[in-house]
C-alpha cells in the first residue's frame, strides 16, 4: 500500500459552543426570595422594568392630589393659603402639592413616606418642606406601640435623628408583622420576574429571526475520508468570508462541491404564544394597584356598568390613601399657625374625585331631587 493510500488519522473537528448569558437586565428579580422582605432596590427595579406598574403608581399619585387647607381663625387664612402654595419644596418646586406628590411616590414604592420640616433661622417660620429617601432611615420601636424613633442608617448601630418633631413619617398599609408599612409592589417580584423573562426571551427570538445563524454540514464522499478535515476547513473559511461580505453590504455567493447541507439554526423551533400568559400576569399586577385596566390603556373586555363599578372602587381606594397622609399635612399647617400664635385647629379640604361622566352625575342628582319631592308630596 502506497503511503498516500494509507488512511490518515485526522483529529476530530472542533466543536464550538458560544452562548451569551440570557438573564434580563433586572437581575435583582431573579435573586428574589419570598421568605425574606424585599429591598427597595428590588421595588425600584420593578418600576423600571415593568412600565405599566410605573404608570399605575403615577396615576395614583395624580389622583390623590388636589387639596387646600382651612383654619378656624379668619385672620390667618390668607397667609396660610399663600404658604400652602409658595413654600419651597426643593429642586425648583414650590407648594405643598409638589411635596405631596413626591411623598406619595416614595410611600407607594418603599412602603412609607419620609419628610422633614425645615425651619428658618431663628425658628419663627417654616422655610421649606423636603422629602427624603426612605432608605436612609430605620425605625426604632420603644417600650410601647405609641413610641418610635427615626434613626439614620449607618454602618454599625443606627444613630437617632435629632428634632423628631420636625420629621414626617407615614406608613403605607401597615400590618402586624410590618408596622412601618409595606410597599405597593410587595407581592409583585415573583410575577414581574416571570413577565420580564417572557419579554427577554421574545427579544432573543426576534434577534435570532433577524440575525440568522447557520449550520453548514459537509458529508464527504467515499474515498476522500482522509481529506475531510482539510475540506471542512476550506468550506468554513469561504463561508465566513461570504458572511463577512454580507455584513459589509456586498453580495458574495458561496459555491461548494459535494454533499453540503446548510440550515438555519433554530428555524424549526416553534415560537411560544406569549399573549395569554402575559395577560394573566398583567391582570394580577393591575389588580394589586387598584387602577381600572381602561385607565392604563388596556383594551380588555369590559362593559359600561363594570367600568363604572371599577371607578367607584378606585374612588374608595383614593379616599383611604388620602386619610393616611392627612395627618402629615395637618402637622405642617398646625406648626405654621402655632409659630404665629394663631389657633392651630385646621382642616384639609380635598378636591372631589371626578371619574364619572358629568352627564350621568347630573341625571343622578335630578333623580334624587325628584325622589325627595315625591316623598314630601306623599307626606
Amino acid at each position: 500500500m502506497k503511503w498516500w493510500e494509507r488512511k490518515r488519522k485526522e483529529p476530530p473537528a472542533p466543536v464550538v459552543q458560544v452562548r451569551q448569558g440570557g438573564s434580563h437586565p433586572f437581575g435583582a428579580l431573579e435573586r428574589y426570595t419570598p421568605l425574606r422582605p424585599g429591598e427597595l432596590s428590588l421595588y425600584r427595579a420593578i418600576r423600571e422594568g415593568v412600565p405599566i406598574v410605573d404608570a399605575a403608581i403615577w396615576k395614583l399619585v395624580r389622583l390623590c392630589g388636589g387639596m387646600s387647607v382651612r383654619c378656624r381663625d379668619g385672620r390667618a387664612q390668607p397667609g396660610l393659603e399663600r404658604f400652602w402654595k409658595t413654600v419651597d419644596t426643593g429642586w425648583g418646586q414650590r407648594g405643598v402639592q409638589s411635596f405631596l406628590d413626591r411623598y406619595l411616590d416614595a410611600m407607594f414604592t418603599c412602603g412609607h413616606g419620609l419628610g422633614e420640616i425645615v425651619l428658618a433661622p431663628g425658628g419663627r417660620d417654616i422655610a421649606a418642606l423636603l422629602c427624603a429617601d426612605p432608605e436612609q432611615v430605620e425605625v426604632k420601636t420603644g417600650d410601647n406601640p405609641m413610641d418610635f424613633r427615626l434613626c439614620q442608617r449607618k454602618v454599625g448601630a443606627p444613630e437617632e435623628l435629632p428634632f423628631q418633631d420636625l420629621l414626617l413619617f407615614t406608613p403605607f398599609q401597615p400590618t402586624g408583622d410590618a408596622p412601618c408599612g409595606v410597599s405597593l409592589l410587595r407581592s409583585m417580584p415573583f410575577l414581574a420576574g416571570i413577565l420580564l423573562k417572557i419579554f427577554q426571551t421574545t427579544g432573543q427570538n426576534w434577534e435570532r429571526a433577524g440575525n440568522l445563524r447557520f449550520a453548514v454540514v459537509c458529508r464527504p464522499e467515499e474515498g476522500e475520508g482522509g481529506f475531510a478535515q482539510e475540506r471542512c476547513r476550506q468550506i468554513a473559511q469561504e463561508w465566513s468570508s461570504a458572511m463577512q461580505a454580507g455584513r459589509e453590504g456586498s453580495v458574495r455567493d458561496f459555491v461548494a462541491v459535494g454533499d453540503v447541507d446548510i440550515k438555519v439554526i433554530g428555524a424549526d423551533s416553534q415560537v411560544l404564544d406569549s399573549q395569554v400568559p402575559v395577560r394573566q400576569i398583567l391582570e394580577q399586577l393591575v389588580a394589586r394597584t387598584g387602577i381600572p385596566p381602561f385607565m392604563l390603556g388596556l383594551s380588555w373586555s369590559s362593559t359600561e356598568r363594570m367600568s363604572t363599578q371599577q371607578a367607584d372602587l378606585l374612588t374608595s381606594e383614593i379616599t383611604a390613601i388620602r386619610r393616611s397622609v392627612e395627618p402629615v399635612l395637618c402637622r405642617v399647617a398646625e406648626l405654621w399657625l402655632r409659630l404665629r400664635g394663631y389657633d392651630d385647629r385646621v382642616e384639609i379640604v380635598w378636591e372631589d374625585i371626578n371619574l364619572q361622566d358629568i352627564v350621568e352625575e347630573a341625571k343622578a342628582d335630578l333623580y334624587r331631587a325628584q325622589a325627595e319631592s315625591m316623598k314630601e308630596e306623599n307626606t
